[in-house]
């Protein structure tokens, strides 16, 4: 994604500089430049040699500053909506898969149907068959579920970066909440040398959307027993939390721990919308962390839902036969642990600008 940002901002900067056209606005999904004028016929916009080289060297900035964050260290989590050996067989869906979980050092899968194992399996033997230079390793949950349907999580990590030191199925049988979750978080805790953060732990769940308030609720109970379990205080939740729409009205919200506790910095926002559906605008995937270190260690506006359609030319129709969510991602820097100011203020979460982003952003605006 980085190279494409890169790319796009080269293209853009020589058409600004050649006839004077700028970005005009993006509906979901997709990212369309337009001429600015009045009346039926679009009159074009005229820029001094000075405005268009000001204009060049900002949005080229913006692509720079993508390909220096490009060696940071990216954690995604994915609902790829009942993926199992049927999806497996479709030649077009596992080569967007792919190249979707290849942009993550570790991707959480959620949705995944596959009592047979043979559609994991093959999705790795892709995944290692096509990205030769690095080597992909998974680990799985049980098949997890109250009835005969049943779902995993799989962990997708790539073996340079990432490395798995530890793994707990959380039990779900906290006395007086027994049974809180459809689908129990399955736990695993990684080692990221090349991070400033060095270890952390990834709790994911793919909530049931009529009991998403108990079950995000509940989530602070899984943050609890696994603090207590490894004493780590770099712990992420992240996955399809459905916490948005009708799933999880504004009313229910003062019952949520994981929202009335200022510990928790949700990074992706309610104003993101996580699905592919035109149709639809909810931010039912997200990602949460707690404590003074782990916030303070991510790197700024990289908390975001990824939108591949856009990002491999995919109509909405293609894009659903992947998934009707978008993944959610961030990035972790990279580097030696240092002790960094936390996120606690400044713009709501998944909106922070980067400084060259945000200079492009003004001056396309105001000039």
């Amino acid at each position: 994604m980085y190279l494409t940002r890169f790319f796009i901002s080269l293209s853009l900067s020589l058409s600004l500089s050649l006839d004077g056209r700028g970005p005009s606005h993006r509906a979901k999904g997709e990212v369309r430049f337009v001429d600015r004028g009045e009346g039926s016929r679009p009159k074009q916009q005229v820029l001094r040699p000075a405005e268009a080289a000001m204009r060049s060297f900002l949005l080229l900035l913006w692509g720079l500053w993508g390909l220096v964050g490009a060696s940071d260290f990216r954690i995604c989590a994915f609902n790829v909506q009942v993926f199992g050996e049927s999806k497996s067989k479709n030649v077009e869906v596992m080569k967007t898969l792919v190249k979707i979980i290849a942009r993550c050092d570790v991707c959480v899968l959620q949705e995944v149907r596959d009592s047979k194992n043979k559609a994991v399996p093959k999705l790795m033997a892709e995944l290692n068959s096509y990205y030769r230079d690095s080597r992909y390793d998974s680990v799985s949950s049980e098949s997890l579920g109250r009835s005969a349907y049943q779902e995993q999580y799989v962990f997708v990590y790539r073996t340079a970066t990432a490395e798995v030191v530890g793994q707990y199925q959380y039990p779900d049988n906290l006395p007086g909440s027994p049974d809180a979750f459809a689908r129990e978080p399955f736990v695993v805790r990684f080692s990221a040398p090349s991070t400033a953060i060095k270890s952390f732990v990834l709790i994911p769940v793919h909530t049931s959307p009529e009991n998403a308030t108990i079950e995000i609720d509940a989530l602070y109970d899984v943050f609890t027993a696994v603090r207590r379990k490894w004493s780590n205080e770099n712990v992420m939740l992240l996955g399809d939390f459905n916490a948005d729409c009708s799933y999880l009205p504004k009313k229910n919200r003062k019952n949520v721990r994981l929202l009335t506790d200022r510990r928790f910095l949700w990074l992706i926002g309610d104003d993101r919308d996580t699905t592919v559906r035109e149709s639809t605008d909810c931010a039912y995937d997200r990602i949460v962390v707690e404590g003074n270190t782990f916030p303070g260690l991510i790197v700024p506006g990289s908390a975001e839902p990824f939108l591949f359609p856009a990002e491999y030319g995919l109509t909405e129709e293609q894009a659903l036969s992947v998934s009707d969510h978008y993944p959610v991602q961030v990035s972790l820097r990279s580097g030696p642990d240092q002790k960094q100011r936390p996120l606690k203020s400044g713009p709501p979460p998944g909106q922070v600008l980067s400084p060259p982003l945000m200079l492009a952003v003004c001056w396309l605006a105001f000039s």
